[in-house]
């Protein structure tokens, strides 16, 4: 069973940062992304960042590029998610999405979810 843990949202003024992190707990898997979906109240759940964690390769929605920044630590299966000049339109829950491939030979690719963390931000 894929285990997902997020952990940093919380509530904070505009202009403010904040830190998310997601670890892939178990199991492990040898290519795979991981990326942040967000879902505001009365709205769809929408794409905000995604990174490939072979290649570092990132990809970002246009309105949160320039203010929040994707990175990865391999070692520790984890990806962080940094948020600067947070707005409150990114007031939303952010969930932690991983795209993995559990089977190579067939090029078999799965996606699993985390449970998501809330991110308040307040004018």
């Amino acid at each position: 069973q894929v285990q997902l843990v997020e952990s940093g949202g919380g509530l904070v003024q505009a202009g403010g940062s904040l830190r998310l992190s997601c670890t892939l707990s178990r199991p492990t898997f040898s290519n795979y992304a991981m990326g942040w979906f967000r879902q505001a109240p009365g709205k769809e759940r929408g794409f905000v960042t995604t990174i490939s964690m072979s290649f570092g390769s990132a990809y970002y929605a246009d309105s949160v590029k320039g203010r929040f920044t994707i990175s990865r630590d391999n070692t520790k299966s984890t990806m962080y998610l940094q948020m600067d000049s947070l707005k409150p339109e990114d007031t939303a829950v952010y969930y932690c999405k991983i795209r993995a491939q559990i089977l190579a030979s067939l090029n078999i690719w799965n996606v699993y979810w985390g449970r998501g963390t809330q991110v308040t931000v307040s004018t």
